[in-house]
């Protein structure tokens, strides 16, 4: 099953929520839910139900359809930037721990050698 929809609706949710200047606890205490579970949504790990959702745009006073607009903007001059880190945020969600570690070995393999 390709989960990159929750990574993506994951990466909407915190979009929006650091817009609002909130932190997972305070949308979790005001959708009603831990902010763990905000958390686990946010990271693409839980699939969240339609109900759910709603809970969370309401919390972030936004409608529904606002958390399903997870393209990436284009006019941002990040854009780019953006962009690739959501596909590597929709690759490594259907990874698993052991091959995460490595990822971030690889990484920091990387940037140290710069």
């Amino acid at each position: 099953m390709d989960n990159s929809i929750l990574a993506s609706v994951g990466f909407r949710v915190r979009e929006i929520r650091k817009e609002r200047k909130l932190s997972q606890e305070q949308l979790g205490e005001i959708a009603g839910f831990h902010f763990s579970y905000i958390g686990g949504i946010e990271r693409g790990e839980k699939n969240v139900s339609l109900l759910n959702l709603q809970r969370i745009a309401d919390a972030l006073n936004v409608p529904v359809y606002e958390l399903l607009k997870y393209e990436v903007k284009t006019k941002s001059p990040h854009s780019e930037k953006e962009h690739l880190l959501v596909e590597i945020q929709q690759l490594a969600v259907k990874m698993n721990s052991k091959d995460l570690k490595k990822m971030v070995l690889f990484i920091t393999e990387i940037m140290d050698n710069k």
